[in-house]
């Protein structure tokens, strides 16, 4: 069994309930075993069109499932949520799942890059996951996460 992370956001509907129902469901997937979950940040959105503001977290599990099957099980909880293709990039979304770290592994495959590209950029998913796990070494970019996060200017508030 492997350490995996996953990215959990909703910025459309109940995000609450969204996030709930998918944190849920991956914990009843067989072959997954949900291990902890950070606790829930309301961050702006990133990039896209004018939105509302997300809910996030980052959810450990653990699971022998191959990286694309996981990656399948996430989309199939997303279209399940009410997720919809769209052709605009980074617009609102009931629920987004993203494979943030898939143990050390280095995977660029077409539609799975792992860990996500973007990871030691956003403030939202680094510090959900330094809170569950500050020593984990990025398999990339050979630093932990919570040093990730250090790097990255404090917010303006």
């Amino acid at each position: 069994m492997g350490r995996v992370f996953i990215g959990v956001g909703s910025n459309e509907g109940d995000r609450l309930a969204c996030i709930s129902a998918a944190v849920r469901a991956l914990g009843e997937t067989p072959g997954l075993r949900l291990v902890q979950m950070a606790p829930l940040l309301e961050t702006e959105p990133v990039g896209g069109p004018p939105q509302g503001p997300y809910l996030n977290t980052v959810v450990e599990l653990e699971t022998a499932m191959p990286p694309r099957a996981l990656l399948s099980v996430l989309q199939a909880i997303e279209r399940r949520l009410g997720r919809r293709p769209s052709p605009e990039r980074w617009a609102r979304r009931p629920i987004d799942l993203d494979v943030l770290l898939y143990g050390d592994r280095v995977i660029q495959e077409l539609g799975l890059s792992v860990p996500h590209p973007r990871l030691h950029e956003r403030r939202f998913v680094l510090e959900p996951l330094a809170q569950l796990a500050p020593g984990f070494i990025h398999p990339v970019l050979q630093q932990p996460i919570a040093a990730l996060l250090a790097r990255l200017p404090q917010p303006v508030t």
